[in-house]
């Protein structure tokens, strides 16, 4: 028995040794396993974090070289621009220019003929021709009064501009304009019609004019005949400033009124002596006897003594956002000064204006687009007594009125269709029964016109005018026009 006890303990002993080495085998096993496992955890770490660095050093190459390519491309357009159009006033610098491709010239870039570090000068040239006919004999007589209409049956070329334009220096932009036409005889005529300096850094939102320029008054006087919707100058404004439009040697300052919606203010003081104040210092034409007449009174050279005999040309303008695809833009203007037919006589002209333009949002070059534009006068002429002309003239008071309004449909890219409407009148005088520039009239004119491109014009366009001085007259006329170099931009 003791035997048997004995066997049995130890086989109960070498089990349990058995399982306990079993046990130990196990054990160290699995910490192998989790050493294991712990090192390929450590290995993964590694390799995402060198992938992590790998990649952050290659974003990071590749941001910089995007930025490097983003400021190469502008650069590159920078520098495009700079020659192409040269509307700024700092020049390139040396490296700029070494590193700058060759310009190229395109006929939508402006010619520039001189350069000097921030001064340039571009150049450009524009020609008005017209071919048609009226009923009347001789329509410069009584229907086409404007100095750029088509004033004769047959051919006529009223306008051919050159445009010089460019940065003096960082302070002052040049403008100027010299005007060539035919007359009916076909002899040339030129005449400066603007030259002027304007300012570019005054500070509180002014700027300053200076020369020979067209008053700000209204929408059309300040514009040239290449931009009217029309063939020929509205009848009102032929009444109130003349064959020329109302420009003179002055000066004017502006100012950008700090409101919500868009308004300048202008202040003009000209010099208004000559055709081209018409209404005010006009020395009128000789008569017969080489006397100068104006209305039919003896003009006196009232020469310049004091501000008083100088001209003001006021005018107020602002413009609203109606939603986002129409624009309103409303102004009023006037103009007082001195004229030549008495020593006190003077002359008051007002006017108010408005525009407005609706544009869709997908337009396509602009089109279509409906403008519809208006223009109001009013003036009031103090005519002197002349006592010695042929038929004896007393003090009176001359007042005309007046407006004209236009409708412009753009309804096709490079087609557009218009009718303008428009009616002056004026008080009886005493020398009223041949004055041209007064009495009754009334004028309406459908309009075509095609743009083969932005450098050339084609305008169909017919007038079908009545005045109390000559009847009914009708007439057409075929404008044609085309355009070398850019001009400078023009306003809204």
């Amino acid at each position: 028995m003791r035997l048997k006890k004995c066997v049995l303990i130890l086989s109960v002993s070498l089990c349990a040794s058995g399982l306990r080495a079993q046990e130990t085998n196990q054990l160290e096993q699995l910490q192998q396993q989790v050493q294991k496992l712990e090192q390929m955890q450590e290995n993964s770490d590694r390799v995402q974090r060198e992938q992590r660095q790998l990649i952050e050093a290659l974003s990071k190459q590749v941001t910089d070289l995007t930025r490097q390519q983003t400021a190469e491309t502008e650069q590159k357009k920078l520098e495009q621009q700079l020659a192409g159009e040269l509307q700024r006033n700092q020049p390139l610098s040396a490296q700029s220019n070494v590193n700058a491709p060759p310009a190229t010239w395109s006929p939508s870039q402006p010619i520039t003929i001189a350069r000097a570090g921030s001064a340039y000068m571009n150049i450009s040239f524009d020609a008005v021709m017209a071919a048609g006919g009226s009923t009347a004999k001789d329509p410069s007589a009584f229907l086409q009064l404007g100095d750029h209409d088509p004033q004769k049956n047959g051919f006529s070329l009223r306008n051919a501009e050159i445009s010089l334009d460019g940065a003096v220096d960082p302070y002052f932009k040049g403008f100027a304009n010299i005007v060539m036409k035919l007359d009916n005889n076909n002899q040339t005529s030129i005449e400066l019609e603007e030259a002027y300096l304007q300012t570019t850094s005054l500070p509180g939102n002014l700027q300053l004019k200076a020369g020979q320029f067209f008053a700000n008054f209204g929408r059309q006087n300040p514009t040239h005949p290449h931009t009217w919707a029309f063939v020929d100058q509205p009848i009102i404004l032929g009444r109130a400033f003349g064959p020329d439009g109302l420009r003179s040697i002055g000066t004017q300052l502006s100012w950008l009124v700090p409101t919500p919606f868009y308004t300048e203010a202008f202040l003009g003081v000209f010099d208004g002596q000559g055709g081209t104040a018409f209404s005010f210092r006009n020395p009128g034409e000789a008569d017969s006897l080489g006397v100068n007449r104006f209305y039919g009174r003896a003009a006196m050279d009232r020469t310049l003594s004091s501000p008083g005999d100088l001209i003001f040309v006021p005018r107020l303008a602002s413009s609203f956002e109606l939603t986002g695809n129409q624009t309103l833009v409303v102004g009023a203007s006037a103009a007082f000064g001195p004229n030549d037919t008495g020593a006190n006589a003077q002359t008051q002209i007002y006017g108010v204006d408005a525009y407005w333009k609706w544009k869709p949002a997908d337009a396509d070059a602009g089109f279509p687009f409906v403008s519809w534009q208006t223009e109001l006068l009013y003036r009031r002429f103090e005519a002197g007594a002349d006592p010695l002309a042929p038929t004896p003239l007393p003090n009176e008071t001359l007042r005309d009125w007046g407006a004209y309004s236009q409708v412009v449909w753009g309804f096709k890219p490079r087609w557009t269709a218009g009718l303008r409407g428009e009616y002056a009148s004026g008080n009886p005088a005493v020398n009223d029964a041949n004055e041209v520039f007064r009495g009754e009239r009334t004028r309406v004119s459908p309009a075509l016109t095609f743009f083969p491109s932005e450098f050339s014009k084609i305008r169909l366009q017919y007038n079908y005018d009545h005045g109390e001085l000559f009847g009914d007259e009708h007439s057409i006329w075929l404008q044609l026009e085309f355009m070398l170099g850019a001009h400078a931009a023009h306003k809204f």
